[in-house]
């Protein structure tokens, strides 16, 4: 089984904090996003991984750390590392087929900016697994069509009248995904563009039109990156369930804390110091942090920052920042400085 993972995008959404980090990279409840998806769908799968291929942008702003990084989350699953890189931002058809050489064989396919709770088989005798979410409003999202015996016929893009509340997440299983392949290449030869790019869906209906079956892959949780309150309220929920499955220490070893209090769910990376302030619950700090005087609630904030006299709620802040001041709810880039 292969994954492949679209990740060109600058994530503007999340600015100041994809200025200097890509998305896929931020950390959310201790891992960056792409590190805890592909590791998520590798469990799903319940299958050897035997090649992780990641398309990105241009290498002035993905370079060779990320390239670094990338290549050591795949061998951890015991698989190859494809680096391919999309020289225009031309749409999810494009990028995928940025991947070309490894587009064969099962496949599942997964953009970088969201991340799942599941638990499933596949079906065998699907061609192709979409994987949805039950939204309460399906008329904001692309949702699938299904007929009676629960085999996608149609995707319809923020439907004005209803057609199912099964919102598509951006993860897709094809057991062949050469058919795939072939497709979008008929895209791009015929210069078939909507929204001046080139879709995954218009693929995905050409396979639909030549009878290929698929099939509805339903997640428990589906959780966004894409902007900066969506992202905290994904690290809480992440938070809840790392808690509940402790499967990873939260609270690093080697976390120092002087008369200090810890309420969980909260992860606190290695070398931090907490001085006379209270963190959490829900809570994300990184590496070599100082937190002195200061009460945290449903933040994150990353590597090697110092807060004091703080008392912060629902702020994001990120790595090398010093911030001494009375605000709450504040939005941090990296490498800032402000103190009252």
């Amino acid at each position: 089984m292969k994954i492949i993972v679209p990740m060109a995008g600058r994530g503007s959404r999340l600015r100041p904090h994809s200025l200097t980090v890509p998305k896929p990279l931020i950390p959310v409840a201790g891992k960056p996003i792409v590190h805890r998806l592909v590791k998520d769908i590798a469990k799903v799968l319940k299958q050897p991984i035997t090649e992780v291929a990641f398309v990105l942008g241009d290498p002035a702003f993905f370079g060779e750390d990320v390239v670094d990084s990338l290549t050591k989350l795949a061998y951890s699953l015991g698989a190859k590392a494809s680096i391919y890189r999309q020289d225009k931002p031309l749409g999810t058809g494009h990028a995928i087929m940025s991947a070309e050489p490894s587009l064969s064989g099962p496949a599942v396919i997964a953009y970088a900016d969201t991340l799942i709770r599941a638990e499933f088989d596949l079906d065998p005798d699907a061609d192709s697994v979409i994987w949805t979410k039950e939204v309460s409003n399906p008329e904001a999202y692309g949702v699938v069509n299904l007929n009676e015996n629960n085999e996608i016929t149609e995707l319809v893009e923020k439907p004005s009248t209803f057609v199912s509340n099964q919102a598509v997440i951006g993860i897709y299983y094809f057991k062949e995904v050469g058919q795939l392949k072939s497709k979008l290449q008929e895209i791009l030869d015929e210069n078939i563009m909507n929204g001046g790019e080139y879709q995954i869906n218009d693929g995905i209906k050409r396979m639909m039109k030549d009878g290929k079956v698929f099939k509805t892959g339903s997640v428990d949780e589906w959780m966004d990156c894409g902007n900066k309150e969506i992202t905290l309220e994904t690290n809480s929920k992440m938070l809840g369930f790392l808690e509940k499955d402790a499967e990873e220490q939260l609270v690093d070893k080697s976390v120092i804390i002087e008369n200090s209090s810890v309420i969980p769910p909260c992860y606190i990376a290695k070398h931090t110091i907490l001085k006379n302030s209270t963190i959490g619950p829900n809570v994300s700090l990184g590496e070599n942090c100082v937190i002195e005087n200061t009460n945290i609630t449903e933040s994150l904030i990353q590597n090697h920052t110092t807060v004091k006299n703080a008392k912060l709620k629902n702020a994001m802040i990120g790595n090398h920042v010093i911030y001494d001041g009375n605000c709450t709810n504040v939005s941090i880039g990296d490498y800032s400085k402000l103190e009252a």
